[in-house]
């Protein structure tokens, strides 16, 4: 025991306390209290080590009673108590220890088994100290780690998408674009919750990160038939349809490496990839699935893309005005797209113009 050790006593007998001072003289620092109020009041601007607490102090506030506004502060309910008490009754025992008390002796000790269960119980205690800290660095290492993967993670995922959109596009920005107009549809879903129409923080987080990997599945078709300069035939037209599905499968690979459905960004990025173009109809590929069967990340990835192609210049066609590709968008909702999500783009008009026009080469 360290002579800056501090055992706070409380009882009301003067004998009693004087004991616990003489047993403690030569070990540590004993502050007796002949009251639990008096003893409140010390604790509440010092420091202890450990509470030696008598059960019954009539007509003040009792033991129990002590050791329930202990357990109620943050830093008080970490000290531990051993009870005192006169008490011959077989069951105050159990009675103590379930109140919470760490230990408890009866009355009149004997001072060497005072001296050795306080020993023994601010042993205890500060390997518990220690060991709640150790479990605290290894969590936080843990945490840091898994950070760094998880961002090792979704850089290698955002070269992925990079890859994919540099063969059908000649810059990088569709993504860009279909990101941040996918960002405006759930930032306001986000904010103006409805039935259908919920997102937490992370699934709006997960979709504005994953909508950029919708198309991953064009990886997987020739460049004769993604890169003509003109318009496709019917059969050229089917190949291109395949990236929905080609697209799921790579992520779902992924997500069995990485961990499965835990990993919710694999997770949503394979339902926009799957599903982005399914119409709320039912007219859409590859499964022909409508309305709310079609996942909200993928009907949100669905209004961003087409919108971006309407507003870009292909080989095949040339890039409709904004105003000319949102009158476009209003009149297939309901057909092709969400109708409550098309009543979001109306509201935000200004926006989807913005983001077309600032990220253009």
């Amino acid at each position: 025991m360290y002579e800056n050790t501090v055992v706070v006593a409380i009882d009301d007998d003067a004998v009693i306390l004087n004991g616990i001072v003489s047993v403690f003289k030569n070990e540590c620092k004993v502050r007796p209290f002949t009251s639990a109020e008096t003893a409140l009041k010390f604790l509440e601007k010092n420091d202890a080590d450990i509470i030696l607490l008598d059960c019954n102090m009539p007509p003040n506030m009792s033991g129990f009673q002590a050791l329930e506004l202990f357990k109620q502060d943050e830093r008080l309910k970490k000290i531990p108590v051993i009870f005192l008490t006169g008490e011959t009754d077989v069951h105050a025992e159990a009675t103590a220890l379930l109140a919470g008390a760490w230990d408890y002796l009866r009355k009149p000790f004997e001072p060497l088994s005072l001296l050795t269960r306080v020993k023994l119980q601010l042993e205890l205690n500060t390997y518990q100290n220690n060991l709640e800290e150790k479990v605290l660095e290894k969590t936080e290492e843990v945490q840091k780690a898994y950070r760094v993967l998880k961002e090792r993670d979704e850089v290698m995922l955002d070269m992925l998408a990079e890859l994919s959109d540099l063969r059908d596009h000649d810059t990088g920005l569709h993504i860009i674009r279909t990101e941040q107009y996918s960002k405006i549809l759930a930032d306001y879903i986000l904010a103006n919750p409805r039935p259908g129409y919920e997102l937490t923080q992370q699934q709006r987080n997960d979709i504005v990160k994953a909508v950029k990997l919708h198309d991953l599945g064009k990886i997987s078709i020739p460049d004769a038939v993604l890169l003509k300069p003109g318009r496709l035939t019917p059969e050229e037209f089917e190949i291109i349809k395949t990236h929905a599905a080609e697209g799921a499968k790579m992520l779902e690979k992924a997500m069995k490496h990485f961990g499965g459905e835990e990993d919710t960004l694999l997770t949503t990025a394979y339902d926009i990839a799957y599903e982005h173009h399914e119409k709320w109809s039912g007219a859409g590929y590859p499964r022909g699935i409508a309305g709310e069967e079609i996942k909200l990340s993928a009907r949100i990835a669905a209004v961003a893309d087409v919108f971006d192609a309407l507003t870009s210049e292909r080989p095949y066609k040339r890039a409709f005005p904004v105003r000319e590709a949102l009158d476009i968008i209003y009149q297939d909702s309901g057909t092709h797209f969400d109708p409550y999500l098309v009543g979001i783009v109306k509201l935000h008009e200004k926006e989807f113009t913005e983001v077309s026009e600032k990220y253009r080469s």
